[in-house]
C-alpha cells in the first residue's frame, strides 16, 4: 500500500485529494500538513512512500521546503502539485530535489499515475517539460535571463508581482526586510529593470507568473 502525505494549506483541496485518492485499491492518504512545518514534522514521524505538495503554503514552502526535505529525508519522494504552470516552476523544483510536477489543472489519473511512478522511484515529467528539460541540457540554446535568477531572488519577484509589500515578502519568506531588498536590487539589475513598474511589465511580458 502506497502511503501517502497531503501538504496543501487549503483544506477544499487536501479533501478534494482524498476522495480522488480513495478510487485506488493500492494507496491511502494516511496524513496531511497545512504548511511546511508540519511537513517536516511529518517526515520526521514516520517514512512516506510519497508526498504531494503544494508550492504555495504561508511560511516555508516551496523551493526552500524541497531542499529542506530532500536535507532531512534524502531518499524521500516528492511530487509537486501546483497551480503554476511547468515553465513557471518546475524545472526549479525538479532541480531542488522533486521527482515529479503536475499542475492542479491535471485529469485524476494522471496524478493517480503519477503518485504510483515517483513513489516506485521513478520521475513524472510530461513530454513538454521533458522538452524544457533537454533545452536546460542544451550548451548552445539560448536561456531567458529570468533563469538567471536565484531561487530566493524568482521567490521575491514571484511575491512582488502578486502585490506584496517589502515588509509582507519578508515576514512570509522568513527574512528580513533589508534581505528582501537586498534581494529585489539584485534581480532587477539581472533583468535590467529600473522600477517597480518595468518588473511588472517584464514578469507579464514573460509569462513568468499567473
Amino acid at each position: 500500500m502506497i502511503r501517502v502525505l497531503i501538504a496543501d494549506d487549503h483544506a477544499i483541496v487536501r479533501a478534494g485529494l482524498k476522495q480522488v485518492l480513495a478510487s485506488t485499491a493500492d494507496m491511502v492518504v494516511a496524513g496531511e500538513a497545512c504548511d511546511g512545518l508540519e511537513v517536516l514534522e511529518q517526515i520526521r514521524k514516520s517514512p512516506w512512500d510519497a508526498i504531494v505538495l503544494d508550492m504555495s503554503m504561508p511560511g516555508l514552502s516551496g523551493i526552500d521546503l524541497i531542499k529542506r526535505i530532500r536535507k532531512e529525508k534524502p531518499s524521500q519522494h516528492v511530487l509537486v502539485l501546483s497551480m503554476h504552470q511547468e515553465d513557471q516552476f518546475a524545472i526549479r523544483a525538479l532541480k531542488a530535489g522533486a521527482s515529479g510536477y503536475v499542475t492542479k489543472g491535471s485529469a485524476p489519473d494522471v496524478l493517480i499515475a503519477a503518485i504510483r511512478r515517483v513513489a516506485a522511484g521513478g520521475k513524472h515529467i510530461s513530454r513538454s517539460l521533458a522538452e524544457k528539460l533537454a533545452l536546460e541540457l542544451d550548451p548552445f540554446e539560448k536561456k531567458p535571463v529570468s533563469e538567471l535568477l536565484s531561487d530566493r531572488e524568482h521567490q521575491v519577484l514571484g511575491l512582488i508581482v502578486a502585490g506584496r509589500s517589502i515588509n509582507e515578502i519578508g515576514s512570509e519568506l522568513s527574512i528580513s526586510p533589508n534581505t528582501v531588498s537586498t534581494h529585489k536590487h539584485r534581480l532587477m539589475k539581472k533583468l535590467n529593470v529600473r522600477n517597480n513598474a518595468e518588473l511588472m511589465q517584464y514578469a507579464i511580458g514573460e509569462h513568468l507568473f499567473d
